[in-house]
Parts: structure tokens; C-alpha cells; sequence
């Protein structure tokens, strides 16, 4: 009984990986120091820019994702399945835009020292100024700015 049981366990974990779906396009963009780098796949793409003492990473897995990183700064953008994120960092700051989904959309500015994430998930537009109050709409999204000391949440 206990072979019978085993085999078929091992029949169903083996069409389990057979039936695996296909790897999601991604792209990978690190430009650590005075760098600038971009890719393109079919579904997917980024680009990161960085000066000097400083570091950029955009990652698009079938999104496309953008990170600009200007002096003694840091900026990440990734985007998935659909969402678009964008990051641009001014000194001392350090935003992260992440957008999960068909229709999200995150933008994030650091223009101030200090860090900032925005989360935008399907359908979601969040957007970080650096300056004003986060803006969070259109489907499930956050934001966490510590240059305004302000966030915003959307649970649509």
C-alpha cells in the first residue's frame, strides 16, 4: 500500500513540473556608481541612470520599470505584470516604486533627503512628489513619504 501511495505521489509531482507555466519576461537594470544601463525584452523593459556616489535599479518582469539616481542618492523602480514604475532621487533621498498588475502605476520623486515607497497595485496611480501629500487612486495603493512626513492608502 505504502508503494502505491508513493509512486502515484511521484506520477503527480511529476506532471505538476510538466505542467509548469513559461517564465515571465523580465529585465534586470543595476547602474551602481556613474552608470547607465537598458533593456528590452518582448513584454518587458527598463533603464536605470546613476551619477556618482550614488545607485540606481529598475527591474521590469513583464512590466517596465525606470530608476534615475542623481548624486549621493538612491532610486528603485520595479514593475510586474502590467504596471508601470518610475523613480527619480535627488540628494540624500531614496524612493522605491513598486507596481503589481495590469493598469498600476507608481511615480515616485525624492527631491528631499530622506525615503519614500509607493505601491500601486492593479489599476492603482500612486504618486510621490517629495514636496505635497501622496496621491493614491483608482485600486489598492500605498504610500509612505518621510521627506512630508505624509502617506496615503487606497483600498479600492
Amino acid at each position: 500500500m505504502f508503494a502505491l501511495v508513493s509512486g502515484g505521489g511521484i506520477a503527480l509531482t511529476s506532471a505538476a513540473l510538466l505542467a509548469a507555466p513559461a517564465q515571465a519576461d523580465s529585465t534586470s537594470c543595476p547602474a551602481p556608481g556613474a552608470s547607465s544601463v537598458a533593456q528590452t525584452g518582448a513584454d518587458a523593459a527598463c533603464s536605470a541612470t546613476s551619477a556618482g556616489g550614488s545607485a540606481a535599479a529598475a527591474y521590469g518582469i513583464n512590466g517596465t520599470a525606470t530608476a534615475n539616481a542623481g548624486p549621493t542618492s538612491l532610486s528603485l523602480a520595479i514593475a510586474q505584470g502590467g504596471g508601470i514604475a518610475r523613480s527619480t532621487s535627488g540628494p540624500w533621498s531614496g524612493p522605491a516604486a513598486i507596481a503589481v498588475g495590469p493598469g498600476a502605476t507608481a511615480d515616485l520623486s525624492g527631491v528631499r533627503p530622506g525615503l519614500a515607497i509607493g505601491i500601486a497595485g492593479p489599476g492603482a496611480t500612486v504618486t510621490v512628489s517629495g514636496v505635497g501629500t501622496p496621491v493614491c487612486s483608482g485600486g489598492p495603493g500605498f504610500a509612505g513619504d518621510f521627506q512630508t512626513f505624509q502617506g496615503c492608502l487606497s483600498m479600492r
